[in-house]
């Protein structure tokens, strides 16, 4: 899990272009607190209605949320909802110029009705049709000039007829010439029109349809038989509960089982393990750490209602919470502990591991810990080379949330997110500082003139 903790501080701005169906998905919110007279259904007593960007459109929310600039293609209808997601879109940043509004097209529309928690209807308004050649060429001519500066394509297929077999090829063909990894969240049982897509990230009866196996058969063989028909490198194969398994061409595979602590609605998480698929390649990380952060970031998502969009603070607490051994923090690992304190507080207790443990030491711990239980406590180990033993025991503390070593690694922290207070142990002393300065510089300040 270190790793996966180093790997966060590797996420750099990136460009990313969506290509898909869009759609518009409407949270109606209420409580039943009674049977209609009318018919023996339950009456919802609505308290909320939000809308937001849904398929293709939750994609692009992800990958913002995360980080990267989106450029969107896919199409409208003439509509409200159309106008509404467009504007969602707008809001959040994403490029929506080549977001086209079709004529005789109806936005597709998902309303999802929740009481207490618990989605209890959906209703679509939706028609499938097949985009028109005219649009199709003029999608294809503008993915051509959008394409330059792009890291990563990805192609999320909710088959609202959109994605024409002749715009899938030329997208896939534009990406490979110009070698951009297209990833590609695929729908139907033909997936021959993704033929040589970076990767194909199907869920497992997706999978199974596909290869035209019986379920008994066994996975690898499924992978087996779409790697090689779709000429696809990877293949990864999103499976619920069990998690996830990555399948290569020369035959190897990983498995990546997944932590959940209450599911609540799988709605969306395909989106989110496209998203930060996507993220991780457009940065270089290797997909099989990417699938790792995916399996985390999805475990989140499904702990919530509706399409939840999960950010790099977010992935940061999760990591953190899975490694709950290792609180030490040196410049490599540092970005993830930022994002982890966003929005909290913090204080700092700077200790000198030459003085060893104490009863005083013990004393403050706990001290500065209950003062504010919401409050994150970091201890700054002062030494250039700091007693082993003495971190370790440390890291064995409850009332301990992280360690920071090196001054440099804290002083990028406090100018990022600055602590609500600072203190140093001088001998058997507690003595609060003004300036993070102070701290760093142990040299320069006599703590004995301090009060």
């Amino acid at each position: 899990m270190v790793k996966l903790i180093g790997m966060l501080s590797r996420f750099n701005s990136s460009k990313v272009l969506v290509i898909g169906d869009f759609m518009l998905d409407t949270y109606t919110t209420g409580k039943v607190r009674r049977i209609s007279p009318e018919a023996p259904v339950s009456v919802l007593h609505v308290k909320k209605q939000e809308s937001l960007p849904g398929g293709a459109g939750n994609v692009a929310l992800n990958l913002v949320s995360l980080g990267a600039e989106v450029i969107a293609v896919g199409r409208v209808g003439a509509d409200d909802a159309g106008e509404q997601l467009i504007n969602c879109l707008e809001k959040e940043g994403v490029d929506v110029r080549a977001l086209f509004t079709e004529k005789n097209f109806k936005t597709p529309v998902k309303n999802r009705f929740i009481a207490d928690s618990q989605q209890v209807l959906r209703v679509d308004f939706e028609d499938v049709a097949p985009i028109t050649e005219e649009l199709e060429q003029v999608v294809i001519k503008r993915i051509t000039s959008l394409m330059d500066d792009v890291q990563v394509v990805a192609i999320s297929d909710y088959g609202k007829g959109f994605l024409s077999r002749t715009l899938l090829t030329a997208t896939i063909q534009i990406a490979k010439m110009k070698s951009i990894p297209v990833i590609v969240d695929p729908k139907g049982d033909d997936f021959s029109k993704y033929l040589s897509a970076t990767v194909l990230k199907p869920n497992l009866s997706e999978a199974y349809a596909a290869a035209k196996l019986p379920s008994h058969a066994p996975l690898d063989q499924v992978a087996k038989v779409l790697l090689e028909s779709c000429n696809a490198k990877m293949l990864l194969v999103t499976r619920s509960e069990v998690g996830m398994s990555l399948f290569y061409k020369d035959g190897s595979s990983f498995d990546f089982p997944v932590r959940v602590k209450e599911v609540k609605d799988v709605t969306g998480a395909g989106d989110t393990v496209l998203s930060m698929i996507c993220v991780t390649i457009a940065n270089g990380i290797d997909i099989k750490y990417g699938a790792q952060l995916a399996n985390i970031a999805a475990g989140i998502a499904i702990e919530r209602l509706g399409c939840a969009r999960i950010n790099l603070s977010e992935l940061s607490v999760r990591l953190l919470e899975y490694d709950v051994d290792n609180k030490v923090f040196d410049e490599e690992h540092l970005f993830a502990l930022q994002q982890a304190l966003r929005g909290k507080e913090y204080c700092v207790l700077g200790l000198d591991s030459s003085h060893g443990m104490s009863t005083a030491l013990f004393k403050h711990i706990r001290t500065l810990s209950q003062e504010n239980l919401e409050r994150k406590l970091i201890v700054y180990v002062r030494d250039s080379d700091p007693d082993e033993e003495f971190v370790s025991l440390l890291s064995s503390l409850a009332e301990v949330d992280f360690i920071v070593l090196k001054c440099e690694s804290l002083k990028n922290l406090c100018e990022i997110i600055h602590p609500d207070e600072l203190f140093v142990l001088d001998k058997e002393r507690l003595i609060e500082l003004n300036h993070t300065e102070d701290l760093l510089s142990r040299s320069q300040v006599d703590f004995s003139t301090i009060s």
